[in-house]
């Protein structure tokens, strides 16, 4: 459905080195450094694309999420030990199962340095 999803980065190499953690653990990346100083995660479904941002615009993300394919659990519990790791202010709480009318899944969130919600997600139905 979508092609790429482009997130704002206050600080490009936190951000870098943040994502590089955690899609390291979905089997993705390390970000591929752009021209235009942006840094690109890519994947056969789409791209994940961090763009500099100065955040001059006072931006609520509370209601967006960006959501990434997880293959199993444990890939959820690595993203969430990944967001540990690099600071555990940003992670918003521990792997956990759903039971929602969209099906079960599996899932953990967390903030990147800029404070975009991110989630890892593992479909059980």
């Amino acid at each position: 459905m979508f092609s790429h999803i482009m997130l704002g980065a206050k600080d490009m190499e936190a951000s870098r080195e943040f994502y590089d953690a955690v899609m390291g653990t979905l089997g993705r990346g390390p970000g591929v450094m752009g021209a235009k100083g942006r840094c690109f995660y890519f994947s056969d479904f789409g791209i994940l694309v961090l763009k500099p941002s100065d955040m001059s615009v006072d931006v609520n993300t509370s209601d967006s999420i960006t959501g990434f394919v997880a293959e199993t659990n444990k890939q959820v519990d690595a993203w969430y030990e990944a967001g540990l790791l690099f600071d555990k202010d940003l992670v918003l709480g521990p792997p956990q199962l759903r039971d929602a009318e969209a099906g079960k899944f599996y899932l953990s969130y967390l903030l990147d340095p800029t404070g975009n919600k991110l989630c890892a997600m593992h479909y059980l139905d």
